[in-house]
């Protein structure tokens, strides 16, 4: 019989990456999700397609997988999580919350002498994996988190692949890029990491996680911004253009630097690891836009991301980050009325004050070095 995962969030990402990666290794994989429309038509699909492009494309078709609506069948879930080997997430991080009561009420169910469940969070943030075990935490007393820890094995992980907004007639097939990587810290597990074959084993994910956030996440951000700035729909036609393309090289030459100082990769390494990502991002099979990767800016200005994360730290090393403020800019810009958070930037920067909406939207305060140079940026889009 086939090993089990659970994976929350049966999405492009969940379907395209982690449920493929699973399928590959074996598992039997279970889709939890919230969206009815979507779990019915897995339940009553037996496969669907992944459609890989770019260099060395390939079609490859995922079966042996089961779905189950998590809002309406919690308690069937719960079964299923108690009896599973692994149970992933793909929901995106201010989920990891609502997932957390139903991974924990599985754990207390879990038989003390089966293996323990492996955790493990798939989200673009850092410690995703550490998020959620803080979550489930708050839903156990003392006596029962003394009573879970035994039964599960939490590790942080930091995943790599660009999923597009998929064509309106693709169904429950999903296009991909080829290219992926998906990178899980080895020490939680002791001598005995599930068995995923397409997964990279590392004995610190820090510098993993902050290489990826700081450069995929930073430059797709930047490219949108600025692409869409330009007035330029299609996420490789922005990095055609010459303004686009050297505002993508600047800022990811200033995130180079902070991660060659601060994990000490070489110069030669990350600039090879860069030139990977341009490349990506330059895959004319992609159809992303501009539009789908801005969104949600609020969340891509946060103190802790992807713009304002490695700018403030060059900004404590001395370095004033220019490439990164000027992205910044280009995202207090970016106005699309179906996106809610580009909605609710907008507002504050008609409401609040520059320092107010400095604060609020990056989570700077005025003794940080950065402080300054964002508080000028933003006091150029206050609209008070």
């Amino acid at each position: 019989m086939s090993p089990t995962a659970v994976h929350f969030g049966a999405g492009n990402i969940g379907r395209g990456f982690v449920g493929l990666i699973l399928h590959r290794a074996g598992y039997e994989v279970v889709f939890a999700d919230v969206a009815e429309t979507l779990i019915d038509a897995l339940q009553v699909t037996p496969s669907y397609q992944v459609i890989e492009v770019g260099l060395d494309s390939r079609t490859e078709r995922v079966d042996n997988y089961r779905a189950i609506n998590s809002r309406s069948h919690d308690a069937e879930l719960v079964r299923e999580l108690a009896a599973a080997d692994i149970v992933t997430t793909a929901v995106g991080p201010t989920v990891l919350k609502f997932v957390a009561p139903t991974i924990a009420a599985a754990l207390l169910k879990r038989s003390a002498d089966q293996p323990p469940l492996a955790v493990m969070a798939c989200e673009n943030a850092i410690n995703a994996t550490d998020v959620l075990a803080g979550h489930i935490r708050e839903h156990c007393s003392d006596e029962e988190w003394a009573a879970i820890t035994p039964k599960a094995v939490f590790a942080n992980t930091a995943v790599d692949r660009i999923v597009p907004a998929q064509a309106a007639d693709a169904g429950l097939d999903v296009t991909v890029e080829t290219y992926f990587e998906w990178a899980i810290e080895s020490p939680p597990f002791g001598s005995n990491p599930p068995e995923i074959p397409d997964a990279t084993w590392v004995p610190d994910l820090a510098p993993y996680i902050e290489r990826k956030l700081f450069t995929v996440n930073t430059g797709h951000a930047t490219t949108a911004y600025h692409g869409r700035l330009r007035g330029i729909s299609k996420l490789s036609d922005a990095l055609a253009d010459e303004q686009v393309r050297a505002a993508v090289e600047g800022v990811l030459g200033e995130t180079k630097a902070l991660l060659v100082a601060k994990h000490e990769f070489s110069d030669e390494a990350q600039q090879a690891y860069v030139d990977k990502i341009l490349t990506r991002f330059a895959n004319p099979h992609l159809p992303d836009t501009t539009e789908r990767v801005g969104r949600q800016p609020l969340r891509k200005l946060s103190r802790n991301e992807r713009l304002i994360g490695p700018a403030a730290e060059l900004a404590e090393r001395g370095i004033t980050p220019h490439h990164l403020l000027a992205t910044v800019d280009a995202a207090l810009q970016f106005d699309v009325p179906e996106d809610p958070e580009s909605v609710e930037m907008h507002e504050l920067l008609r409401t609040l004050s520059p320092a107010e909406a400095t604060e609020r939207i990056t989570g700077l305060t005025p003794e940080h070095p950065l402080y300054a140079e964002v508080l000028a940026v933003v006091g150029k889009r206050v609209t008070v």
